[in-house]
């Protein structure tokens, strides 16, 4: 995608009303070439009041690239399956808990927001089911160290509503459910029955 049609987008998603929107990611170009143009895309874009502009950073040298461009809030994101976690961001779960410290203790002292995802919480394309207690563990080490707000990524759309309320009973036992949101994806039609559940157990 061009970026002046990324820029666009983004744009028109303001113009829209959204009260956040996430730009653009901070990986490495070398791996993922389609976000080259990550500066481009963030020094570009129309700043409208009252709206967040998050981008992804996936480690220190990505956050601190984001902050020279102008970001004024990051996401970490992470995964509950060691073999998706090595595959995403090239390191385990433990590597990765780490890599993340080092960006929130650089977030903490540029006064940057911090989110937090969990990828794969539902099933994962390497290795199937995922236990609700490795989300949950997961979850808690990146909420204790200082993500606002964690995001649960059914990241290849294989949940039900009843593998839901198993990783969510899990999980709000050790964060408040005030801290926690969904990201589903409908890949067999079981985005908005998930997404039901989460709202009934309390996410908002």
């Amino acid at each position: 995608v061009p970026t002046d049609v990324k820029i666009q987008l983004i744009n028109m998603l303001s113009e829209a009303g959204l009260p956040v929107i996430e730009v653009t990611s901070f990986v490495s170009p070398k791996w993922v070439p389609q976000m080259a143009d990550q500066v481009e895309v963030l020094k570009g874009i129309q700043i409208f009041p009252g709206i967040s502009y998050p981008v992804l950073t996936p480690n220190l040298k990505g956050f601190q690239t984001a902050v020279a461009a102008g970001a004024k809030e990051v996401s970490i994101f992470g995964a509950a399956s060691e073999l998706f976690s090595k595959k995403n961001i090239n390191c385990s779960i433990d590597e990765s808990l780490h890599q993340f410290q080092r960006v929130m203790r650089a977030a903490g002292e540029a006064n940057i927001l911090v989110r937090g995802y969990v990828s794969c919480v539902l099933g994962c394309p390497y290795e199937g089911k995922v236990a609700p207690a490795k989300v949950a563990e997961v979850a808690k080490a990146m909420y204790s160290m200082g993500c606002y707000e964690i995001s649960l990524g059914d990241t290849i759309g294989v949940g039900t509503p009843g593998g839901m309320k198993e990783m969510l009973s899990a999980v709000v036992k050790e964060i408040p459910v005030e801290a926690l949101a969904v990201h589903c994806h409908d890949t067999y039609g079981q985005a908005l029955a998930n997404i039901l559940i989460a709202l009934q157990m309390g996410v908002c």
